[in-house]
């Protein structure tokens, strides 16, 4: 039986990265959902689809019971960002619906609480996933790769380079701008220390891409984390824009909210994307997510692991949305029997993550330094 699997946001920057993968798939028929009902429609017919592709209007705002049950999705992607101010009215429409549910929320709160809907989406026999993304998707998946190699694991410290010549929503701009210049506690050695988002500005020198810029960003980990590994002492993620002055730009914006001129910079999101595409001619379409972890081995000596991945030809937003796509195919197939509602923790491995990239423009470089 051909799965029904409807993208809210289907037409938008992730989602049609979302659809454009899964169009194929035999097992699928696709559902763009959007609040554009010609928009919606447009997109669907023109994707090359193994199963007709529909097109249906919906807002997250609206009736959502009504909108399900007139849709008929066995399957839900929700892409409609940002969701650092969402509650999960549509997980809970979908639990009602008796459909499965997955987002691509890196907002923090949102992720770690979703916890919430469990014993809901197991008495409906529905799996409801928050971070079916990067973050904490990718981020532990890599992590856990590795933390057999370490008799103890001290650092975590990871991030994300946006290209500038990519797809960028606003939705993704206002979720960043949020928390610039606020302050979010992190684990910093051994104990949760208060930082400011995007400050504590760090370069790391990537392959290919060479030096990068990065900031302290606001993430699901910072939470779930210590948890998960409680030998953890020090856990950082930052991300940066590709150009060096855009990144220093937005470090500037964030001490006017850390000292109190601006309250927010998500107000002001929609001027500083247009504002932002105005330098697309000085960057490129080259992104990169780095991973550094550091401990000690099982010899007792130090030891260190570097984990790249580098995205040319504007494959990056394919690496975010990998998640989605991999758990949407394997519900469509019945290979995943969990249910319940939980982050979005160890459902995909790295290496089916990292195999599910192969064809695009992505490279993986991973290094040991074993002192």
């Amino acid at each position: 039986m051909v799965a029904r699997v409807l993208i809210i946001g289907g037409y938008g920057n992730f989602g049609s990265y979302i659809a454009k993968s899964l169009a194929p798939d035999p097992e699928i028929q696709l559902l763009i959902g959007g609040r554009s009902q010609p928009k919606a429609t447009i997109f669907a017919a023109r994707l090359a689809a193994a199963n007709p592709a529909e097109g249906h209007a919906i807002d997250i705002g609206g009736d959502l019971a009504a909108a399900f049950a007139r849709i008929r999705p066995d399957i839900v992607v929700h892409t409609t960002g940002p969701f650092q101010n969402q509650d999960y009215r549509v997980a809970r429409a979908c639990i009602g619906q008796g459909c499965h549910y997955m987002d691509l929320a890196d907002a923090r709160r949102f992720v770690i609480s979703i916890g919430e809907l469990d014993a809901a989406a197991r008495a409906r026999g529905v799996l409801v996933v928050s971070g079916a993304s990067s973050v904490p998707c990718l981020t532990a998946a890599a992590i856990d790769h590795y933390r057999p190699g370490f008799a103890r694991l001290d650092t975590a410290d990871y991030g994300i380079s946006a290209a500038q010549q990519t797809n960028r929503g606003l939705a993704t701009t206002s979720a960043v701008l949020s928390y610039v210049g606020k302050p979010l506690p992190r684990l910093r050695e051994g104990r949760m220390r208060r930082v400011f988002g995007w400050q504590n500005t760090h370069a790391v020198r990537y392959p290919e891409l060479g030096l990068r810029l990065f900031g302290n960003c606001d993430i699901p980990d910072l939470d779930l984390f210590p948890r998960r590994y409680p030998d953890l002492r020090d856990i950082r993620f930052a991300a940066g824009h590709e150009l060096k002055i855009l990144h220093a730009g937005t470090w500037a914006l964030g001490w006017l909210v850390r000292i109190g001129l601006i309250r927010s910079l998500d107000a002001h999101a929609e001027r500083l994307l247009k504002l932002a595409f105005l330098f697309d001619r000085f960057g490129s379409s080259r992104s990169g997510f780095h991973m550094f972890l550091s401990g000690e081995g099982h010899d007792g000596r130090p030891k260190r692991v570097r984990f790249f991945i580098v995205a040319r030809s504007g494959h990056g937003p394919y690496i975010p949305c990998m998640p989605a796509i991999l758990l949407a195919k394997r519900l469509a197939r019945g290979e995943i029997a969990v249910r319940g509602a939980t982050p979005c923790l160890d459902l995909i491995a790295l290496d089916d993550y990292l195999g599910a990239l192969k064809g695009l423009d992505i490279s993986v470089h991973a290094d040991r330094a074993d002192a």
